[in-house]
């Protein structure tokens, strides 16, 4: 290259780098004029008119998403999901990060800072995310801006947002803490429904593989959970209610409170615990009803000690005195009527000690759709036992325990009673055996009582006989 041709060229580049400077400058003096001197509002305008003329040549397209919707300050769902999203997916090339964590919640929340930007590819299309942050009527009103081709407008609201939206549901369905609710008594008739159950966090540690029951029965279950939620579009097509209902019966200690956490932690829904008892009406049972969130449980514990037995005179009697009870066939409809269909994703499960006690409008499938024995403790179930609470899976005592276990009926709790007493296997399994034994003992003592009444009863039933053969010889007469 010749030594006129590079002067000429260093001469072009200083010219060019002079005027970008005295631009940037000018621009710098015009921005600081228009701060100091003219309104905000004339600023605004002048602000969105340079903008609109930059944006007929661009082929950029942004997507502005607020926090809040609106001057009621309603919580944006898309932005609040694609905070989920994003803070999930930022990488190294994110400099600032704003970390938080609230009391109520497990884990450390990672998000963008204010004027960070990520960009995120999908199905091979760039999108550009930055948060910004700007004062409107004294709030700090902070908002995402999806940038993207022009082209692309339609993948990004059909697909892309809808996209970030399903993934937000995943992530906070695993992440959140399962909650057990109860009924708050003073709020039924206040009007807000949203109020109507308080709850607290259910710290239950119980799960399938911890669940002292029949391994068969255990997976039996799991799967028909697994299968149920995921038959969504199945319930769409047939026209049913997305719901399922379970009868958990047996006698008390039996573990049907453990399953019940086992299956919340196991699909992590939350458990709406409703008493029965302390419902007046059917209209109240409707409103506790709706007031349910999708993906939980509703427990109804006792039922056959609830009022929705009593019969139709004790009903019409209550009614007679202005005391209107809930009946059986408005708990019915609120089960499998139309009121079934105020939600999605619900199981429904009741209990009791004595299933034979119970109306048989209760039991037909569609409302109880799978019944679950829970049994005394077994063989294979007191092993579980063992091996949660002390720690071992076999031990010199196990074969009179279990051979025990089948001649009498032990409660898995009863069980596990006995093995919290000491952490030493020798005494807490000592301690197990004597308990049986005297199990045992009681139990051949009432068998033996039982078989001398019997033999008592046989032996007045034969004295009868014979007296009354004796009393009925006939007479001859002459």
């Amino acid at each position: 290259m010749s030594s006129s041709t590079y002067e000429s060229k260093m001469a072009m580049a200083k010219k060019v780098a002079t005027t970008i400077a005295s631009v940037a400058t000018a621009a710098m003096l015009v921005r600081k004029a228009a701060s100091d001197y003219m309104p905000p509002e004339f600023q605004n305008h002048l602000y969105f008119t340079f903008r609109n003329f930059v944006n007929k040549f661009s082929t950029q397209m942004t997507m502005v998403i607020y926090e809040f919707d609106g001057f009621r300050f309603h919580e944006n769902e898309i932005y609040k999901a694609t905070q989920l999203y994003l803070a999930a997916r930022i990488s190294a090339e994110v400099h600032r990060l704003k970390v938080a964590k609230s009391p109520s919640e497990k884990n450390i929340n990672v998000a963008m800072e204010i004027n960070e930007e990520f960009t995120d590819v999908y199905n091979g299309v760039e999108f550009k995310w930055t948060l910004t942050s700007k004062q409107m009527h004294k709030f700090d009103l902070r908002a995402l801006e999806l940038t993207f081709h022009r082209e692309h407008r339609d993948l990004a609201v059909n697909e892309y947002l809808p996209f970030i939206l399903n993934d937000a549901t995943m992530r906070k369905q695993e992440e959140k803490t399962v909650k057990l609710f109860t009924v708050n008594s003073k709020m039924v008739y206040s009007g807000h429904t949203t109020t109507v159950w308080t709850s607290v966090n259910l710290d239950h540690p119980s799960n399938f593989s911890t669940l002292a029951m029949d391994a068969d029965l255990k997976e039996m279950v799991k799967k028909d959970l697994d299968r149920f939620v995921a038959r969504r579009e199945y319930y769409r097509k047939v026209g049913k209610a997305w719901k399922r209902g379970y009868l958990l019966y047996g006698p008390p200690g039996t573990g049907k409170s453990s399953l019940i956490a086992a299956m919340a932690n196991h699909l992590n829904f939350d458990i709406y615990d409703l008493e029965l008892t302390d419902i007046k009406s059917n209209s109240e049972l409707r409103s506790l009803l709706v007031a349910t969130a999708n993906r939980s449980i509703l427990v109804v514990e006792d039922i056959d000690c609830s009022v929705v037995l009593h019969d139709r005179v004790a009903v019409e009697a209550a009614k007679k005195k202005g005391n209107y009870k809930l009946t059986l066939s408005g708990f019915l409809n609120c089960m499998d009527g139309l009121w079934s269909s105020c939600g999605d994703e619900r199981i429904i499960i009741f209990t009791t000690n004595r299933k034979e006690k119970l109306d048989p409008a209760l039991l037909r499938p569609g409302r109880m759709d799978v019944h679950i024995h829970m049994s005394y403790c077994t063989p294979s179930g007191f092993r579980l036992l063992a091996s949660n609470y002390l720690g071992i899976s076999q031990h010199e005592r196990f074969e009179e325990i279990e051979d025990l276990i089948r001649k009498v009926d032990v409660t898995p709790s009863e069980v596990a009673e006995q093995l919290l007493k000491d952490d030493d296997p020798d005494i807490a399994l000592d301690d197990l055996v004597e308990m049986c034994q005297m199990k045992f003992e009681r139990k051949m003592k009432k068998t033996e009582a039982k078989a001398r009444k019997e033999e008592l009863a046989t032996k007045v039933n034969e004295k009868k006989v014979e007296d009354v053969e004796v009393t009925c010889v006939p007479i001859s007469i002459a």
